[in-house]
């Protein structure tokens, strides 16, 4: 039977938003928020937390989570999550597939979780994601919504921070209108076997113009599998957004 494990990667640092996985939304932490999330999926066999800051690690053990320490120089929380995978082997021992879980979205739904998990269980890839429909004309153009377009078999073809495909001779105000675009959200799969191939990847010209590390192992030849899901995720980036999440959490108590 294939086993499956859940991984948050959590920093304290965050430049544009220090101490975002300790803050309080409607009375809990929004890391702990993350964590009941991903406990309620059935897609998993474990949840950790892996973190650099003793403050993250203590508020998940005292509320009776999982968490491991990760490097303090690790450069993304991908790198982080394997960092922590090959301390939580000598732990639980091996696990078939890793599911990399963002530590800024406490209301991430489980249902999301298990069909990420789901669809690199059934599938011939290495790695696995989700990708939402765009309804919104303001997320079609805005740079920090990432799109993807994909192949006849839902294998990615690109990321882009830019509006893909381009619709040649009609007017963007039309966009939507003529064909349905996708956005990227930003939970990941991964079949363990292959994560030592994945961390040796030297970073491509083209993730390096985008800024989006799914670019590299598109490069390196890596096939990403993309399901299609309903749900909508809430990111936190800044305090601002983080008002947002409190008006939400207390509407929906």
């Amino acid at each position: 039977m294939s086993s499956t494990v859940g991984i948050i990667p959590a920093r304290y640092l965050s430049t544009r938003f220090p101490g975002k996985p300790l803050v309080d939304i409607a009375g809990t932490s929004m890391i702990w928020r993350v964590y009941e999330q991903c406990a309620k999926s059935n897609g998993l066999q474990k949840v950790y937390v892996a973190t650099d800051d003793e403050r993250i690690y203590k508020e998940v053990i005292n509320h009776g989570g999982l968490a491991v320490m990760t490097d303090s120089l690790a450069l993304n929380g991908t790198v982080r999550c394997f960092d922590a995978y090959d301390r939580i082997r000598e732990i639980d021992g091996d696990f078939d597939y890793l599911v990399n879980i963002q530590g800024d979205e406490p209301f991430i739904r489980p249902e999301q979780i298990t069909e990420v998990a789901s669809l690199i269980e059934g599938c011939d890839c290495s790695i696995a994601t989700l990708a939402k429909e765009i309804s919104d004309p303001n997320e079609l153009w805005e740079d920090s919504v990432v799109k993807v377009v994909l192949n006849d078999h839902k294998k990615a073809l690109y990321f882009s921070r830019q509006a893909i495909p381009f619709l040649q001779g009609i007017d963007k105000s039309l966009w939507l209108k003529k064909r349905s675009f996708l956005k990227h959200i930003g939970i990941y799969a991964f079949k363990t076997q292959a994560i030592p191939e994945i961390k040796a990847m030297e970073p491509t010209d083209l993730e390096k113009a985008e800024c989006l590390e799914q670019l590299r192992w598109l490069g390196y030849g890596f096939k990403i599998s993309v399901g299609i899901t309903q749900y909508q995720t809430i990111s936190i980036d800044t305090p601002s957004d983080l008002e947002k999440a409190i008006l939400y959490a207390q509407s929906n108590t």
